[in-house]
């Protein structure tokens, strides 16, 4: 879908930051970092201990939104002379700066995730370190784990290498820019082969029976103290951009699973039940789903600008629910072993300055690189880290909905009873009259519920809001 932006006028936007701090209080989110805590980001952003391999020589770019700072993937590519492509993906080694057992670790584990709210974000990191020092800045030499991933002619992996180095980014990216690049043939040479390898990476995923749901996202944006809600339908890039990590963290959970210690990202697969409700939804949506074509290849064949479609990809994400983290030492492998939706072993391992376990996977990976033991301070922190980063992963998603909430919330406050074009996106399985809709203007996904009748889904129908409340974070719809 089309982004749509919705501007809130001043007075509303003070009202909104108003309850986005009586959110943070009654989640519990972490405030400002300790004075020891900075204190030691300091010490460590002024001498961190670095690498002695150099390859700073190497062109990387980074691709992110453009307002942000704390970037932890660089990357450069090339044709390989033989054939076949080599994908240099670089990290931001935030072990770097954060001593084992130190202060700034402990909050680490205390805050677990980067928390994003409409006006600011709570870092897992200071920001001397999370947007400074530790990040993939343009034009600044910093400490990464360097990824070395040779590929075949169609892109498969063939040998893997991860070893600290000093990298420079040439280039701070943002997806737009590089998806009218490439379209316009104006790429740089290494920027061009994102979509060649994202491309080949991506006909690999569907040969495997991988799922990337291409779901439109609302977003919370802000303009000059103002807050918006847009619709984001993802560009290809954003999926090109993707599956460079994605290859990165199944050759992460190939070398932890060769080494016998590591933590993957796993997803069970989706019990019957699950699998039957959505081909319940795909009838009533009226999407043609035969027998003998797997759920990943109909998931591929749809268009998210189609409502019915959209709906449907809406429905699919609840097979995403039950994704954790697995812990494996001594050799024992993990059971389970695969992420369902990657259709792979997967690991997290891009995303350190934002997320605890990262860090983790990247030291185990270039221990097993080097044949050498994982250090001990990481096999220590490996049993509770599934339990801190299930607790850190549930506040991130309170935090996010809850955000949008209130947001829609404060948008819609002075137009009860107006009527809305929407679609309904989802229909709850147990009562037909309760679902949720998704209206084109302004960019609002809420609660319906009907008084008489089961909702229809995945078609449009006119509704009217009957609630809008900041101070509940809640808006209802019923049908007009």
């Amino acid at each position: 879908m089309p982004r749509r932006h919705m501007h809130m006028a001043g007075a509303d936007g003070a009202v909104l930051r108003a309850a986005l701090d009586a959110l943070r209080t009654r989640l519990g989110v972490p405030g400002t970092f300790p004075a020891g805590v900075l204190a030691e980001a300091e010490r460590a952003a002024a001498a961190p201990r670095l690498p002695s391999e150099d390859l700073t020589g190497l062109p990387f770019f980074t691709i992110d939104p453009p307002a942000s700072v704390d970037l932890d993937q660089a990357m450069h590519l090339a044709k390989r002379p033989a054939g076949g492509y080599r994908v240099h993906y670089a990290i931001a080694d935030v072990a770097a700066f954060v001593s084992p057992g130190g202060a700034l670790d402990a909050e680490a584990h205390r805050r677990v995730t980067t928390l994003y709210f409409p006006d600011g974000k709570v870092p897992l990191h200071p920001p001397v370190l999370s947007e400074d020092a530790a990040s993939l800045l343009p034009d600044r030499t910093r400490p990464a784990l360097v990824w070395r991933l040779d590929l075949d002619s169609d892109g498969r992996v063939e040998t893997t290498d991860v070893r600290r180095a000093l990298v420079r980014s040439r280039a701070k990216l943002d997806y737009d820019g590089v998806q009218k690049a490439i379209d316009t043939g104006t790429a740089e040479p290494s920027l061009a082969l994102l979509k060649d390898i994202g491309t080949l990476r991506e006909a690999l995923e569907a040969e495997r029976g991988g799922v990337s749901l291409n779901v439109p996202e609302q977003e919370v944006v802000e303009h000059g103290g103002a807050y918006s809600l847009a619709y984001r339908a993802p560009l290809p890039a954003d999926g090109w951009n993707a599956q460079v990590s994605l290859m990165t963290g199944m050759a992460a959970a190939q070398l932890m699973l060769a080494s016998g210690t590591g933590i993957l990202r796993t997803l069970p697969a989706a019990p019957d039940g699950a699998v039957g409700r959505l081909r319940r939804a795909a009838k009533a949506l009226r999407i043609d789903w035969p027998h003998h074509v797997p759920y990943a290849a109909l998931v591929r064949s749809l268009d998210p600008r189609v409502p019915a479609h959209a709906a449907f990809l809406q429905e699919c994400t609840a097979l995403l629910r039950g994704a954790g983290y697995t812990v494996f030492t001594g050799g024992r492998l993990p059971d389970p072993a695969l992420h369902a939706a990657v259709a792979a072993p997967y690991a997290h391992c891009t995303a350190p300055l934002r997320r605890l376990a990262d860090r983790y996977a990247g030291e185990l990976c270039v221990a097993a690189v080097a044949g050498a033991e994982p250090p001990a301070w990481v096999v220590e922190a490996l049993e509770a880290l599934p339990d801190e980063m299930a607790e850190g992963t549930r506040l991130a998603n309170s935090v996010e909905r809850e955000c949008v909430d209130l947001v829609e919330a404060a948008l819609l406050k002075d137009r009860v009873g107006e009527t809305f074009e929407a679609t309904v996106i989802d229909v709850k399985e147990q009562e037909p009259k309760t679902g949720t809709v998704h209206l084109e203007e302004p960019a609002v996904v809420g609660r319906v519920e009907s008084p008489a009748e089961r909702l229809p889904l995945g078609e449009r129908i006119r509704v009217r809001l009957t609630q809008a409340d900041p101070g509940t974070a809640k808006i209802l719809f019923a049908p007009a």
